[in-house]
């Protein structure tokens, strides 16, 4: 993988012969074509297809692709900022050779993530790879950290015979039933054989809360590294289910009531070989480092809200009493709480012990969540932040008083909130640099409007199959 160190994609010595040498592999295993993906500041995946011939060329001067994705909306709309969201310009499409990967679930592709490079040769300041990389080095080079993240991912299975828009779930035994398994039965083991295909550590795979709802929890990875492997899952999960005649949805909220589907991150920091998270001195076993870090990130939940919950279906899904982590509150292995510290099994906690973040779904930018949580984190540890008393059971039965001193308080109840947090969360604007910064709210804000008068069932079948 590289890193912001290292020459630019492309330049590396070998990578063309690498390319060429992988065109040849490529195609000697029926493949044809490479899809080359990256996710916009609204959440949707973009991609850019090459023929197999053309991976070398690819790798060495990159494919076009204009910049004007970076304010494109859900509905392929478009706003502007002070620098984006003109017609003009181009970007390269750099393939990461490194997660280069053959689709099993898509016969015939293989399939890498990009960055984006100006045509002058420089890192494009609206990559949010780049963003998530470069976060990831500020804090090896500041702190001597590192970090091991997973994303959780839910979606639901719909008939693809249904009437055009709507969801008719494709399984309708109770959650986390046995009947609703084997009702996906095929499916599923075929979507374990494409995992294990692609080099994708399954941890499990469950039918969930909602109708025809299911989760797939993978293994941890480094945390540029999770957010592709969040990309490819949802890509072949999709791929998967069409072979089957079953279509997906990853929107936060299918249906206007009930559940919604989460993207719970998981994230642990690392120093020296050794989880920050288990160990220590301070409570449940977390370092003072991973107290500071937790800290920080509690601190910053309202403003993180408008990168982890983007879209009008979140606030759809963001409830209290489900499980959605809607208050500023943390706890041990606390379902209810936005920050769930988890110790993992007695005898493996120095590998386990993680936190989970629980206000965050699927259309979210995985790359721009996990470089705002690292962010925020970060300055809690600069700042020596420190936590307020924990929480257990479900923080909407807390008194005024002890809300308050605990500092207890509900995340936004709409995107337009969400986004003035983030407007005047001075931190995470200035991580994510002016050109990011003002295309997250430029997008959010073109969201809001795109649906403006629309009740709740509406807003929900407005997203309902975007994401």
């Amino acid at each position: 993988m590289t890193t912001l160190a290292d020459p630019l994609p492309g330049g590396r010595p070998g990578d063309v012969e690498r390319a060429r040498a992988l065109s040849g592999e490529l195609s000697g295993r029926g493949v044809h074509g490479v899809v080359l993906s990256y996710v916009d500041t609204a959440g949707v995946g973009r991609v850019k297809t090459v023929p197999v011939a053309g991976l070398p060329s690819a790798t060495a001067w990159g494919v076009g692709m204009s910049p004007v994705f970076d304010t494109f909306l859900s509905d392929d709309s478009v706003v502007t900022t002070g620098v984006l969201g003109s017609p003009d310009g181009d970007l390269r499409l750099f393939p990461d050779l490194d997660r280069l990967v053959v689709l099993a679930g898509q016969p015939g592709w293989a399939w890498a993530p990009v960055d984006r490079i100006t045509q002058d040769g420089d890192r494009h300041p609206g990559c949010s790879r780049t963003f998530l990389r470069r976060i990831v080095a500020d804090a090896a080079r500041a702190h001597g950290l590192s970090f091991r993240a997973g994303i959780e991912i839910e979606w639901v299975v719909g008939l693809d015979s249904a009437p055009a828009g709507a969801f008719v779930p494709a399984a309708t035994g109770p959650a986390y039933g046995a009947i609703r398994q084997v009702e996906v039965s095929d499916c599923a083991a075929d979507l374990l054989a494409a995992c294990a295909a692609q080099g994708v550590d399954v941890e499990q795979v469950h039918p969930e809360y909602a109708p025809g709802q299911f989760e797939i929890s993978v293994g941890a990875l480094d945390p540029v590294a999770a957010a592709d492997r969040s990309v490819l899952v949802r890509q072949t999960i999709r791929a998967v289910a069409r072979r089957h005649g079953l279509r997906v949805s990853f929107s936060p909220a299918v249906e206007a009531r009930g559940v919604g589907n989460g993207g719970h991150v998981h994230l642990s920091a690392w120093r020296d070989g050794v989880n920050l998270h288990a160990g220590g001195d301070r409570r449940h076993g977390m370092t003072a480092d991973a107290e500071a870090f937790t800290a920080g990130v509690l601190n910053r939940l309202p403003a993180l809200t408008a990168v982890t919950a983007p879209s009008l279906a979140s606030y759809l899904r963001l409830r209290p009493s489900q499980w959605a982590g809607v208050f500023t509150a943390w706890g041990l292995e606390t379902r209810e709480a936005a920050l769930r510290l988890v110790r993992g099994t007695a005898g493996r906690r120095a590998e386990q012990a993680n936190l989970e973040v629980k206000p965050v779904d699927l259309a979210a930018n995985p790359y721009l969540a996990l470089g705002c949580l690292i962010a925020a984190g970060l300055d809690g540890l600069a700042s020596g932040a420190t936590l307020p008393e924990e929480t257990s059971g479900d923080p909407v039965g807390l008194d005024a008083g002890r809300a308050a001193a605990r500092g207890v308080r509900r995340l936004p109840v709409s995107l337009e909130e969400a986004v003035a947090e983030f407007r005047a969360d001075d931190v995470l604007r200035a991580a994510l640099g002016p050109v990011l910064a003002d295309a997250v709210t430029a997008v959010r804000r073109g969201e809001i409007a795109a649906v403006e008068g629309l009740d709740d069932e509406r807003v929900a079948a407005a997203y309902r199959w975007r994401y």
